[in-house]
């Protein structure tokens, strides 16, 4: 490989690396029109359109257009079905970064020369072991940097629908007393979004804002539910809609429910508690015994070095 080679691969993975270093530090849910109008009115200035363009930060000027459009061109030759899949799977992680399928194929696109860094440093180096078997470390690297943005947006999926796990117990005491006190579900769902700043408080809120849009309640609750892709949450909205097309009293089925969540957390610690010790076992074999095994043997092995028995 040439001088002209290295750079050239060096740039590729210069470019990803950026980009999914954007994609990572990307304030979530922020929307850039509703920033860029912010800025306009606190500063009570008067700015040309090119002004405020070139006031955005790099990556957003550049960075992002160019991920696009290479992303518009991976598009071109996606299944339909994967492109669903990829917008589901976005759908679930709470869109982090405002990140479209597009963005999604073009850093898989771009992570895809991170095999290519390790024949780059066999190259630089030519006694290490990347050198010496570089076909496996680039098949690999090409493997891991395609795959690495489905494993980031399978943990961010992980984390939130924990997230929603651990508060919808506490999140339904609070919608049994509102709604209790005299507030309509809808206003007791806002209530929650007002007070809390989680997962399941910024989904009912976007419940609510689809709702005000003219979206009927069961359809954005069902949405909710299937952006969220957990049992719990499909169980509450499947209670919510059957008890509204019944005339069933909101409150009795929001505190069942609340209860049912409860018992349904309080299980699931149980289970992991339980799943402690097994898990244990690996950390205390490879740091813990050993160290056991020094402290209490190595006194008796230096006493019998130092006589004449055994050695």
């Amino acid at each position: 490989m040439n001088f002209v080679g290295i750079i050239i691969i060096g740039g590729f993975i210069l470019i990803a690396a950026i980009l999914v270093f954007i994609g990572l530090r990307s304030p979530r849910g922020a929307d850039p029109l509703e920033s860029r109008l912010a800025e306009f009115v606190a500063s009570g200035e008067t700015k040309s359109l090119e002004e405020i363009e070139l006031s955005q930060p790099f990556y957003e000027r550049v960075i992002f257009p160019m991920a696009r459009q290479l992303g518009e061109l991976t598009l071109r030759f996606t299944p339909q079905n994967a492109i669903n899949d990829v917008k589901r799977k976005l759908d679930m992680a709470g869109n982090p970064g405002n990140i479209d399928p597009t963005l999604f194929f073009a850093f898989r696109f771009l992570g895809a020369p991170l095999g290519l860094l390790f024949l780059l440093i066999g190259k630089i180096l030519p006694d290490s072991l990347f050198s010496k078997q570089p076909l496996i470390f680039v098949l690999g690297g090409i493997v891991l940097g395609f795959y690495l943005p489905d494993l980031l947006i399978k943990t961010r999926i992980d984390r939130r629908q924990n997230d929603v796990r651990k508060s919808m117990p506490d999140a339904l005491d609070l919608l049994t007393i509102c709604v209790e006190a005299g507030l309509g579900f809808e206003a007791a769902m806002a209530k929650v979004a007002e007070k809390w700043d989680n997962e399941i408080a910024r989904s009912f809120s976007r419940v609510i804002r689809e709702i005000q849009l003219g979206k009927l309640r069961r359809e954005a609750l069902r949405d909710m539910a299937e952006r969220l892709g957990i049992a719990e949450m499909t169980s509450f909205v499947a209670a919510v809609i059957q008890s509204e097309q019944l005339g069933v009293s909101m409150a009795q089925v929001l505190r069942i429910q609340a209860d049912q969540m409860r018992v349904i957390r309080r299980q699931r610690a149980e289970a992991k508690a339980h799943e402690a010790p097994i898990k244990m076992l690996v950390p205390m074999g490879i740091f813990i015994f050993p160290s056991i095994c020094i402290v209490l043997m190595g006194p008796a092995i230096l006493i019998l070095m130092r006589s004449n028995i055994g050695f």
